[in-house]
C-alpha cells in the first residue's frame, strides 16, 4: 500500500494538502497516511532560560500535536487512520528525513501560492522539499477565495 507524508503547520494552505489528499483516497487511491509537522529548534534565549532539554522536547511535542489537530480532525471525519510525527530543525531537510525514516512513497505539501521572487528571497519550503524529497511531491497551492464584499458591484441605478 503506497505510504504518504502530509506535511502540516495548522496553517490554511497544510490543510489544502489534507484535503487533495483525502480526494485522492476517495476517488479509489489505497494509500497509508503519516502527518507530518516540523517545530522551530529553541532559541538561545529559551535555551538558556528554561535549562531543561527535556521540557523544551515535551513543549515543541505539545505545540506539534496542537497545530496537526485540525489535520487530524479532518482524517478521522473521513475514518482515514494515520501516524504522526513531530520533528525539530529545519523544516524542509526535518521533512526530508522523515519522508526517509518512514517509508513514505509520496509526499503532499500545501503551498502559499508566493510569486517566484517572494520565494527567490524567502525560499520556500515545499519547493525545498520537492527539490531534495527522494520520492514525488505534489505541491497543493493554496486558492485565495476572494471576499464577497470585493464581488459585490453597485449598479448604477439613475438613468
Amino acid at each position: 500500500m503506497l505510504k504518504i507524508l502530509i506535511a502540516v503547520d495548522g496553517s490554511e494552505p497544510s490543510l489544502d494538502g489534507v484535503h487533495h489528499a483525502l480526494t485522492l483516497m476517495r476517488q479509489g487511491l489505497k494509500a497509508s497516511v503519516v502527518l507530518a509537522h516540523v517545530q522551530e529548534p529553541a532559541t538561545l534565549y529559551e535555551l538558556v532560560t528554561t535549562r531543561d532539554p527535556d521540557l523544551i522536547a515535551a513543549a515543541s511535542l505539545e505545540a506539534g500535536e496542537h497545530l496537526m489537530a485540525p489535520a487530524r480532525a479532518l482524517l478521522d471525519a473521513a475514518g482515514i487512520p494515520y501516524e504522526t510525527d513531530v520533528g525539530v530543525g529545519d523544516a524542509a531537510h526535518t521533512l526530508v528525513d522523515m519522508i526517509e525514516s518512514s517509508g513514505c512513497d509520496m509526499v503532499v505539501i500545501g503551498a502559499k501560492g508566493q510569486g517566484a521572487i517572494t520565494s527567490a528571497l524567502l525560499g520556500s519550503v515545499s519547493q525545498e522539499v520537492a527539490h531534495a524529497s527522494p520520492v514525488p511531491v505534489t505541491i497543493v497551492k493554496h486558492a485565495e477565495v476572494p471576499d464577497a464584499a470585493e464581488g459585490d458591484v453597485a449598479e448604477d441605478t439613475d438613468a
